[in-house]
């Protein structure tokens, strides 16, 4: 493989052991892999000597590539839903059920490389991607299928509902799945995709929905089989949980346990394990995930839209729980962009209002720390090990900002590695995975953004349409 030098970054960010940002920084990479991180000047000459391709990130910061930890890609086809749009969460989801219900695996198809290219170009290098129903002969392998075309390294959460109304669930009974045919096709995605290598660019996730849509049963099978392949293997677990206060309700009602009580008694904990959202966990529950390293992804902005709350990622952090950030789905987020997040999580910390608690703090959160979350953060709860920092041996997962860009001016002279993060989110510069240049000057390569975004508005279109609400 060619060995590529990109040098002369205005700051580089490591995120390594030491949380180095070098100025005037530089990187080598051999295909896949870096091979070494410095300053600009201090290239070895042995290196340079092999150098066959230079990318030049002269006014440009320089970081590892974000990784996204809770997304739901379809979605997209249902933004800003009118009747959805100032509805909580469970409201949201009756209303949004029966149009769901009505996706093809075309629909599938399109909105995963639409929600992986806004993604790409907000700095996201890896995704998961939690899709927890299957209609109309969709599959997990559609997913795989539109990815690959993107480009982003991904984790597809093969979801599942199986408790509907009829058995006191939230979800209609037409997008649940008999539970024998979930774990069976949760055996064979993992066979035919899940990738455990260093550098895989495809994961398989086992992801029963929430515990309002899934049985107990479901719950305790889904963990046996991810645990069945071995460690070895890293296949991770994955669902919702403590996201509202009516989930809370839910499940002291029907299951006697609050909800991360409940995922402790149903075999939900462990570092193989990541939960989204955990708003709604107490003192108690967080020591205990993070006694067992039980990751959690925080999604703030989906929080904010639904009114479920404020997640305490501060008390988690301080507790040592190992916390990423989603963007969540696009129907509750309305977006896909990581660095918003990554802002968001950072102001929402500092918030942190409470009735008992009137008045935020402003050190609650720094730049940095946010930075730290969306990078190592997921990289830690995705069970990953090769993604996340910039240093030898690790993926050629990296993304460049301009800061010449009319959002930073000032804010970069004083502390450009801040300024990505307080100044308004601006679309990445530069993207690089797997060694591969994906944007370049704020442009997708391989991909038609007019042709793309045309395609998946007439799907979107085509799903109301079938849906009876146009």
């Amino acid at each position: 493989m060619p060995l590529t030098l990109l040098h002369n970054a205005t700051t580089l960010v490591t995120m390594d052991a030491q949380r180095r940002e070098i100025a005037d920084g530089a990187l080598t990479f051999d295909g896949q892999e870096i091979l070494w991180v410095g300053r600009s000047e201090d290239l070895p000459l042995h290196l340079a000597a092999e150098v066959t391709q230079r990318i030049d990130a002269r006014g440009k910061l320089v970081l590892p590539g974000f990784v996204n930890t809770h997304h739901h890609f379809y979605q997209t086809l249902t933004r800003v839903i009118p009747a959805a749009q100032d509805a909580v969460l469970f409201d949201w989801l009756k209303i949004l059920y029966p149009i769901w219900a009505e996706l093809t695996p075309g629909d599938v198809q399109i909105s995963t490389q639409l929600a992986l290219t806004e993604l790409l170009l907000s700095g996201c290098t890896t995704s998961s991607d939690h899709h927890y129903l299957w209609p109309n002969g969709s599959r997990l392998d559609d997913q795989f299928e539109a990815a690959e075309r993107v480009g982003v390294r991904f984790h597809g959460a093969r979801g599942s509902m199986s408790l509907g109304e009829s058995a006191g669930g939230l979800p209609p009974d037409r997008v649940t799945e008999p539970e024998a045919a979930i774990l069976q096709d949760c055996r064979r995605v993992v066979e035919s995709f899940h990738n455990p290598r260093r550098f895989a660019m495809r994961r398989v996730v086992i992801a029963p929905c929430s515990p309002f849509s899934v049985t107990p049963e479901l719950m305790r099978e889904s963990a046996a089989l991810a645990r069945s392949f071995g460690p070895g293997m890293n296949v991770h677990l994955h669902t919702h949980l403590a996201e509202t206060a009516d989930e809370e309700a839910f499940c002291l009602e029907k299951f006697g346990y609050r909800p991360g009580d409940y995922a402790q008694e149903l075999g939900w904990t462990g570092d193989d394990v990541w939960h989204a959202h955990c708003v709604h966990l107490n003192q108690p529950e967080i020591e205990n995930f993070a006694a067992t390293r039980t990751g959690v992804a925080h999604c703030p902005t989906s929080n904010m839209r639904l009114a479920s709350g404020i997640a305490p990622v501060r008390a988690m952090r301080d507790a040592g729980v190992a916390v990423g950030l989603g963007v969540d789905g696009s129907a509750s987020n309305d977006g896909s962009h990581l660095l918003a997040e990554v802002r968001q999580c950072l102001l929402l910390q500092r918030l942190g209002l409470s009735l008992s608690k009137p008045l935020g703090n402003p050190k609650a959160m720094t730049a940095r720390e946010a930075l730290e979350i969306a990078t190592l953060g997921g990289a830690a709860i995705l069970g990953r090990d090769d993604i996340g920092s910039l240093a030898p041996g690790m993926a050629a997962d990296i993304i460049a900002f301009d800061l010449n860009a009319l959002t930073y001016a000032g804010g970069a002279v004083h502390d450009p590695v801040a300024a990505l993060v307080f100044c308004q989110p601006q679309p990445v510069d530069l993207a690089i995975i797997n060694g591969r240049l994906l944007v370049k000057e704020g442009v997708p390569l391989n991909i038609d953004l007019p042709t793309l975004t045309d395609n998946h508005n007439r799907a979107a279109r085509a799903l109301l349409v079938r849906a009876g609400r146009i």
